[in-house]
């Protein structure tokens, strides 16, 4: 559980990081989650749990041969970064990033969080 922690806390370090969360697609669980984006993280993973099986189950029903990488939702205020894992270990999985959109740059942070989660280990 500590290299999560450590894992949050480096997503957290990406500027106009408000909140972060690993979570298992399956059951909706935050593995670990932090920061204070303004609401629950835990119920936003369980949501967004299900935007992934919804994609996944329409990636299979349209046969496309291809598998997510990341989710984009641009809300007023924020933007939610969703990254799907595939290493070793980490399948089933996704990093949840929640940040400002005055104060992150949106680029920066998917590069970022790219390489945070390339460095996931469970």
């Amino acid at each position: 559980m500590a290299q999560l922690d450590t894992v949050i806390a480096d997503l957290l370090a990406i500027e106009g990081a408000s909140g972060a969360a690993i979570v298992d697609v399956e059951s909706g669980m935050a593995l670990a989650a932090g920061g204070n984006p303004g609401f629950d993280l835990n119920v936003a993973a369980a949501g967004n749990s299900n935007v992934v099986r919804a994609k996944l189950r329409t990636i299979t029903d349209i046969e496309l041969d291809d598998e997510i990488e990341d989710v984009l939702i641009t809300l007023r205020t924020q933007y939610h970064l969703i990254n799907v894992l595939k290493g070793a270990g980490t399948s089933g999985l996704f990093v949840y990033l929640v940040l400002n959109r005055t104060t992150a740059n949106l680029a920066l942070a998917r590069h970022k969080l790219r390489s945070v989660a390339g460095a996931i280990a469970v």
